[in-house]
Parts: C-alpha cells; structure tokens; sequence
C-alpha cells in the first residue's frame, strides 16, 4: 500500500521560509515523477512544483519560479520543497502526489497516489 506523508508547514511571516518534505513508501520511489499541488480555501488544487524519478528535470508554476525549489532524495524516498519569500497567497494546504506516467504532469488527475497534506499559513 503507497503512503505519502508530508511533514513541515505551519504559520510563517511574509517574506520568510519554510521546508516541506514528503516520505514515500509503498512503492519504487525513484520510478515515479513527484508533484507539490497545493490547494488555498476556496479554490481549486493547483500544480507547484514537479520533479522527474532521478531529480534531473524539474518544472514550477510561474507564480512560484525563482522563490520555490523542489528536490528529492531516492535513497531515502523523501520529496521536499523549499519555498523562499513566501507571499500571503501562497497561504495552501501543499500535497504530495506520484505518478507513474513518463513525464511530470501539472494536471492533478494525472497523479495517482495524494499525501494527505500539509498547511502553510502566510500572515502578512
């Protein structure tokens, strides 16, 4: 059975930092591209950050580009996202999601298994 299981978040000032990682188990972690998709209160899931099986390809929505940055460490199944500068709106519940398709979507129903995610709140 997959489990992901994000860890990190919590409350945060404008313009700080956090981490967030992801551990993986349950199934070939570095067979599986990885996505951050993140979800604000009322609105829908939107892809953040995406990240190919052995880490050598990555892709960022626009509005995070330059502040966030995805990695991963195969040999310990954990994802992570290091997120910079954060901005009252990046106020999201952040999930973790593997998909087993060749390359790294940005839809969330192309990801097969969900974390069950983690809150990061940005005061301004």
């Amino acid at each position: 059975q997959v489990h992901l299981v994000e860890s990190g978040g919590g409350l945060v000032q404008a313009g700080g930092s956090v981490n967030i990682s992801c551990a993986a188990s349950g199934l070939s972690f570095s067979t599986y591209n990885m996505g951050w998709l993140r979800q604000a209160p009322g609105k829908g899931l939107e892809f953040v950050a995406g990240i190919n099986g052995v880490g050598s390809s990555t892709e960022y929505t626009d509005s995070v580009k330059g502040r966030f940055t995805i990695s991963r460490d195969n040999a310990k199944n954990t994802l992570f996202l290091r997120m910079n500068d954060l901005k009252p709106e990046d106020t999201a519940r952040y999930y973790c999601a593997a998909t087993s398709r060749l390359r790294v979507p940005t839809r969330s129903y192309e990801y097969n298994y969900w974390g069950q995610g983690t809150q990061v709140t940005v005061s301004s």
